[in-house]
């Protein structure tokens, strides 16, 4: 039963945290990563609460869910404090725009191939 249950707070984690990942990027390809990554991942987010119903009480579905949501707010805090503080703002906005930019291609290589 505990391993289920933590496999249930994994992937809330896991989906909630590619959810989270959406508001980093830019308009343009925050829009690409919404269409293909951000569903897929609102689709795996309620799967996993409806898991949680179906095999556990709902307080502790809702203390899942709540605890995995703080889990990524916390986690994404510390690593923007942790690398404004190790990076400067030029490398950081060259490394966005890298990804950024990655993310296209990584895209579009998917549907021409």
């Amino acid at each position: 039963m505990i391993l289920k249950y933590i496999s249930f707070l994994v992937g809330l984690t896991w989906s909630y945290s590619l959810i989270k990942t959406q508001s980093i990027f830019s308009k343009k390809t925050g829009l690409i990563f919404k269409i293909f990554i951000s569903k897929v991942s609102w689709l795996t987010f309620l799967a996993a609460i409806y898991f949680g119903y179906k095999n556990f009480s709902l307080q502790s579905t809702l203390i899942g869910v709540v605890v995995s949501v703080v889990i990524v707010h916390i986690g994404f805090m510390f690593l923007g404090k942790f690398l404004k503080s190790k990076f400067t703002d030029k490398q950081l906005i060259f490394s966005k725009n890298f990804f950024e930019y990655s993310l296209i291609v990584w895209i579009l290589y998917y549907f021409i191939y």
